[in-house]
């Protein structure tokens, strides 16, 4: 990979694996790394959305899709394996997928939306980068991205304190992560973005709006109203910060939680 400046960046060579890959963050982040050159692994529960996000990439033999669920460490360790298998190494992981159901306050919150929560958030992120660290280290080289969130820097919305506890964990873990491994030439860090209107929001978001008490357009409006900039951030935008912390421009950059939030978290 050749120095310069982030238009330059060639990832040529590298290999990727993003989970939750086949729409919204994780997608916009697996077609800026195929634009830079590298091969890359997308994961996603759905096979019909996968093979729909592998006809719309358009990449032949440079993207290639898992199926599986995060929340299972089988599925997330098979990932990883697959990646290994299919392109030999793995350089890049993105730890995309992460989301929470069964809002709540705390009072009535159940314990299998906690616990899912957890797994979805925290323990993938986890399972996933133990496999990948295995293939990393010997090799001397790893990039670690975690997609965490602007609600794992406060505490501002409620009926989520599941999503809300396992996003500031997952920094957390983020930081462990650098400080053990940094020595190996490998970086850990994490993007914190602000409201997307990603497939993922559009699902759960009417959900998490009607536990509060408002309505979706209100839910995701207030996202855009907490942000300096007053709107939703874009995908482009998060998946910009990837590329650059996926690169050797990045090397730099360790330990970090870098906000994509329209400076909500000012």
């Amino acid at each position: 990979m050749t120095q310069g400046n982030l238009s330059t960046v060639d990832l040529t060579g590298k290999v990727a694996v993003v989970t939750g890959g086949t729409r919204g963050i994780g997608r916009g982040i697996a077609d800026a790394y195929l634009a830079a050159g590298a091969q890359v692994v997308v994961n996603g529960r759905s096979a019909d959305k996968g093979a729909q996000a592998l006809t719309e990439m358009d990449a032949g033999d440079n993207a290639f899709f898992v199926a599986g669920d995060v929340t299972s460490q089988t599925d997330v360790e098979h990932v990883v394996d697959e990646a290994i298998a299919r392109y030999g190494r793995v350089d890049i992981l993105v730890n995309n997928a992460g989301g929470s159901t069964g809002y709540a306050p705390v009072a009535t919150l159940s314990d299998a939306a906690w616990a899912e929560a957890g797994d979805w958030i925290l323990n993938s992120a986890f399972w996933a980068t133990r496999r990948a660290l295995k293939d990393m280290e010997p090799r001397g080289w790893g990039r670690i991205i975690n997609i965490s969130s602007v609600e794992g820097r406060q505490a501002a919305k409620a009926t989520v304190s599941h999503y809300i506890t396992f996003k500031h964990a997952l920094n957390g873990f983020t930081k462990a992560v650098a400080f053990e491994y940094g020595p190996a030439g490998i970086t850990s860090n994490a993007i914190s973005p602000g409201g997307v209107e990603t497939d993922l929001m559009l699902e759960n978001g009417p959900a998490a709006a009607e536990s509060m008490g408002i309505t979706y357009e209100e839910f995701k409006n207030s996202y855009a109203e907490e942000a300096a900039i007053k709107r939703l951030n874009t995908v482009e935008e998060i998946a910009a910060m990837a590329l650059l912390l996926a690169s050797d421009l990045g090397g730099g950059i360790n330990g970090a939680n870098l906000c994509i939030d329209g400076g909500t978290a000012l």
